[in-house]
């Protein structure tokens, strides 16, 4: 079952109705020269990037044209001159800005995520690794989700959405995690609906108790809500992941940690629980979600002898995953390498992929229209070591590392300082461009 065709909810949204400078920009689309002396005047041009847009199955060397914050041509050869600023990216891949489907951003003073200092905000950490939106996976509830909103995801560049926790504390820590009496899907979904257009599904995570209320209450609320349920299984040996996938879950909801080993996914037999392919036919999607103790290569590696590969790469990035075998979001996806998957489907399973499960087909490619959220990798050779959680190391040849970053049409992350005028003696810089200083 397709992607496009399993989630009820996936709608496009209202955004997409505006098209900047596609008319102008339709000469550059095809492939053909962009030679109009009256067309358009380019903010910011990509030139020569090997074009991976898995959308748009575009997997070949092209320019990416921007204006007014979204992608305004695509083509073979669009003129430079044309461009208020001009970037050659040869030899790099270029590829729509990432999104990770599984961070922890709600930044604060409490001990925990949920407002807590276990979560990370989210810009220096997002754009380093091409990510351009990144999903809140139930750190904030239905009762603090106004607080995040205001703190973090109104006050950051990178596009923050959020995954509502089902405990209307969010991920508080301890008891409130396991308080049945603060898992209220009316709730839920009553501010699910209220802000529709960053939070595309609910939460359920950490659950210890034999209860299959969590679960039940998260589908209900996304039943309401017409949005999914992203499900963190917990370690309860009472409830089965045979029943969670075979019965509990919807088409479209999203079981997160499928490479953990940590809640069944892998039988005695070293094979994958069967219940896994019988999830996928019936529509759940897998989720990688690697965190700080959720990644196993020995689960990985059988789901590469199955073939059982994730339907979206995301990090569980939060203050110890990213110190731990996680490290960013470049890193997870060159593991997927490591294990030999092709470089289009773990482009495609960290953009485009993500972007259907979300309901949000404005994100996670360049079509002309579309957020200039744009990533530039270099794909080096070597050898390289990738980590699990669990201190395990398999040696990889090729490693994606991002050069350069674009969110909304501005670079947000530029690694070799490609935008940058070359010094020279005398040489004076844009002092505009200073850090805060302290009052």
């Amino acid at each position: 079952m397709s992607l496009r065709t399993r989630a009820p909810w996936v709608v496009l949204p209202a955004v997409l109705t505006l098209v900047v400078g596609a008319s102008a920009a339709g000469s550059a689309t095809g492939g053909a020269s962009d030679a109009s002396p009256t067309a358009v005047t380019y903010d910011l041009l990509l030139r020569r990037g090997h074009v991976v847009d898995p959308k748009n199955n575009r997997d070949k060397v092209l320019d990416i044209a921007v204006k007014n914050g979204r992608i305004a041509a695509v083509g073979s050869k669009i003129d430079p001159s044309r461009a208020k600023q001009t970037i050659d990216v040869k030899g790099k891949y270029l590829t729509p800005g990432l999104i990770d489907m599984h961070t922890h951003l709600f930044r604060g003073p409490e001990d925990a995520y949920s407002d807590g200092v276990l979560g990370l905000p989210p810009d220096g950490f997002t754009f380093r690794s091409g990510v351009t939106t990144a999903l809140d996976t139930g750190s904030a509830g239905w009762e603090n989700f106004e607080l995040f909103k205001k703190n973090i995801i109104d006050t950051s560049r990178t596009r923050v959405l959020s995954m509502l926790n089902i405990v209307g504390k969010g991920m508080a820590g301890g008891d409130k995690e396991q308080d049945l009496d603060n898992m209220d899907a009316a709730e839920a979904a009553k501010v699910a609906k209220k802000y529709p257009e960053i939070i595309p599904g609910i939460k359920t995570a950490h659950f210890e108790g034999p209860s299959w209320a969590p679960v039940e209450r998260s589908v209900e609320a996304g039943e309401i809500a017409g949005i999914p349920a992203m499900i963190d299984f917990g370690s309860a040996k009472e409830r089965t992941i045979e029943e969670l996938l075979t019965e509990k879950l919807r088409p479209g909801d999203i079981y997160s940690h499928v490479y953990s080993g940590l809640r069944g996914e892998l039988g005695e037999d070293g094979k994958l629980n069967p219940a896994l392919a019988a999830g996928r036919e019936r529509g759940v999607l897998f989720d990688v979600g690697h965190g700080g103790g959720s990644f196993d290569w020995n689960v990985a590696m059988e789901g590469k002898k199955e073939g059982f590969w994730p339907d979206t790469i995301s990090t569980d990035l939060h203050v110890t995953s990213m110190n731990a075998g996680m490290k960013d979001m470049s890193n997870v996806m060159s593991k997927f390498l490591a294990m030999g998957q092709p470089l289009k489907d773990v482009i495609e399973e960290s953009t485009w992929k993500p972007a259907q499960a979300l309901g949000r087909k404005d994100l996670g490619n360049l079509s002309v229209g579309s957020p200039a959220d744009i990533a530039v990798f270099d794909l080096d050779k070597g050898t390289f070591g990738y980590t699990d959680s669990f201190g395990l190391r398999v040696d990889g040849k090729r490693k994606l590392v991002t050069e350069l970053t674009v969110r909304a049409g501005e670079v947000v992350w530029d690694l070799n300082g490609r935008t940058a005028k070359p010094w020279k003696p005398g040489a004076v810089g844009d002092k505009t461009h200073t850090e805060h200083a302290a009052p």
